[in-house]
């Protein structure tokens, strides 16, 4: 699976991890940075990257891991096309996934420290797919439908 992932200073640590455990996967990785440890780095930029690799096509999924993964939810879902959520339980993850075809899962760094837990997390992410049923699809349309529409 082609996987874009990203992170700020707060989830650097946790993004390097899970780059060599997708890696060990044999999935392919755009890691799009933080590429050191700088307590400059700002969420928003890796939430956009990590984003705009999916909407082009460049990579199916995302990962993006800040302090809290909610800023970088709320910065990734400004990108029309992006469905991403900070989960914080396989349920979060899986439900994301079956029922809103999440394609970007945000992790809080700070929040989540067990690194088995959060390995289990991304599996579950990767490895659920959308149900496809009406009722959900119906669902996405409706959030696609106010992505065209609302304006300010």
């Amino acid at each position: 699976m082609l996987i874009s992932i990203g992170a700020d200073h707060a989830g650097f640590e946790t993004k390097e991890m899970l780059k060599n455990f997708l890696l060990n996967k044999k999935h392919t990785v755009f890691d799009i940075g933080a590429f050191t440890h700088q307590s400059g780095d700002d969420y928003p930029d890796f939430a956009k990257a990590v984003a705009l690799d999916i909407v082009k096509g460049k990579a199916s999924k995302g990962i993006i891991v800040c302090g809290t993964g909610i800023g970088s939810s709320i910065a990734a879902n400004k990108i029309k096309g992006i469905r991403a959520s900070v989960c914080s339980s396989i349920y979060d993850v899986r439900m994301g996934r079956k029922h809103n075809d999440l394609n970007v899962l945000c992790l809080g760094s700070r929040a989540l420290t067990d690194k088995r837990f959060i390995k289990r997390l991304v599996l579950t992410f990767l490895s659920t797919a959308f149900t496809e049923e009406e009722r959900h699809r119906r669902r996405l349309e409706k959030i696609s439908e106010i992505e065209k529409n609302e304006r300010p």
